[in-house]
This record gives C-alpha cells, structure tokens and sequence, in this order.
C-alpha cells in the first residue's frame, strides 16, 4: 500500500515541486484523497472512463482494485465512478522546482 501511494501520488508531487501540498496527508495539503476497493474486479472500457479521447489502450482489460470515492480538495468529486463535484471548482497548480526534501529515494 505504501510503495503504491508513493508511485502513484508523493513521489509525481515532490517531482513536480508540489508536495506536501500534493502527494500527502498534512495539515495545510490539498486533502485530495481516492479511496480504493482492493477487491473490486472491473473490465476496462471505454465508455466508462472520464477523459476527452476516444480510445483506450486498456479497453477489455481485467483489473482488481478500483476507485469507489475521490475527493478534491476535502470535498467528494466521485462516488463509484460518477462524477458529483462541481464542474468549476477546478484550480490551477502551477509546478515548481523540485526542493532537496523532496528528492526521491
């Protein structure tokens, strides 16, 4: 669990001169927080996937694991990969040069 939120999430913000505020739990961080059902099963199409192409190199794969909750900023975007923020509350983060804290190990 850990080596998968360090790939997946703290390791792109401190490459990008985001983290803490991205990339982590912290006081003072964005809160942006998936939650994952580790057991769910699903086939990927698609025609379920939130992006503007209209293809996928997975379509038809089997995957375990899947996001059931996503939240922005402490607030709920998506609940069982429908999405129910606000389409306006997005936010621009600009990158920043990587610090020596957070420098990959």
């Amino acid at each position: 669990m850990n080596q998968f939120v360090a790939l997946t999430a703290t390791n792109p913000a401190k490459l990008y001169g985001m983290y803490p505020r991205k990339g982590s739990i912290v006081v003072g961080g964005d809160a942006d927080i998936v939650l994952w059902d580790v057991e769910r099963k699903v086939t990927i199409t698609n025609s379920q996937l939130h992006h503007n192409v209209d293809y996928t190199p997975y379509e038809g794969i089997e995957v375990k694991g899947w996001p059931v909750m996503t939240f922005s900023r402490g607030k709920m975007v998506s609940k069982d990969f429908a999405f129910v923020g606000d389409e306006h509350a997005g936010q621009f983060i600009a990158c920043d040069k990587p610090t020596l804290e957070g420098r990959l190990r």
